[in-house]
């Protein structure tokens, strides 16, 4: 019989944690070895055929890893069920590139892992997690689109240049129209752009707001900590003329005691 004991010990959390610690650094390496590999042969279009083979050889070992990664996770975590409801991206990450038309979604790599470190790194700081994720989302939709649509009929995102500002405009949903996706792999990146560009405005809207309350909470709470120092100070003032008055009031009533003492014989008959 299987002893319970090893099932319980191979679903261990410190397990889970642990792999996730030994792995974030190397992971984070191949991400960004898997980015350069996808952007080389767009940005270099001449790229020789041989060293295009061997991006596309390297972009499938990365898959492969985070592909292991995620198995490997799957298989220490204690509740399987919520380990995938809670890692649905990576999922996708490990089952959709098979699929030729969504090829794409191995760039989601990149932001999975960079998530996974700057959510530890970075917690605390929304500022610093929220522009660093951007400049990724940034970069990666560059590459997509300019990849999607350079050779497509009728296309006017031809440049890095172009894709780049079309990146940026869609982002940020301003959308000038002077760029515009032609394919559908294309659109499906400015559909990727117009969710990520609205949930961005939602968090600066929400970090500013806060560091607004938090600036303004503590003026207010620096000149009520300066009034209560100041009603502070003229309290003990008022203490000590209080006190005072009443030293000065005890020792006029000693020294009419002491003069009706001394009066007291005076007064009486022979």
């Amino acid at each position: 019989m299987d002893d319970p004991r090893k099932k319980t010990d191979a679903r261990d959390p410190e397990r889970l944690e642990q792999w996730q610690h030994a792995t974030e650094w190397p992971l984070l390496a191949l991400a960004v070895g898997f980015l350069a590999a996808y952007a080389w042969p767009i940005l270099d279009p001449d790229l020789s055929e041989r060293w295009q083979n061997a991006c596309a050889a390297a972009a499938w070992v990365v898959w492969f890893a985070f592909t292991v990664d995620y198995l490997v996770r799957l298989y220490l975590a204690p509740d399987r069920w919520a380990f995938v409801r809670a890692n649905l991206l990576d999922l996708a990450i490990c089952l959709l590139p098979m699929l030729r038309p969504l090829r794409l979604v191995r760039l989601l790599s990149v932001v999975s892992i960079l998530h996974r470190k700057l959510s530890v790194s970075a917690r605390g700081n929304v500022l610093l997690y929220t522009a660093v994720l951007t400049v990724i989302i940034l970069l990666v939709a560059s590459l997509a689109v300019l990849r999607a649509e350079r050779d497509a009929p009728g296309a006017n995102i031809t440049t890095i240049g172009d894709a780049s500002w079309w990146t940026l405009v869609t982002i940020s949903t301003v959308g000038y129209g002077d760029h515009y996706p032609v394919t559908d792999m294309g659109r499906l990146v400015a559909i990727c752009l117009f969710l990520v560009g609205i949930a961005l405005l939602g968090v600066i809207t929400g970090v500013l707001a806060s560091w607004f309350v938090k600036t303004i909470e503590g003026e207010k709470g620096d000149a009520e900590k300066a009034l209560t120092s100041a009603e502070l100070r003229e309290l003990r003032e008022v203490v000590v003329e209080l006190r005072a008055e009443l030293e000065r009031t005890r020792a006029e009533r000693d020294a009419e005691r002491v003069v009706d003492r001394l009066s007291e014989p005076a007064d009486r008959p022979d």
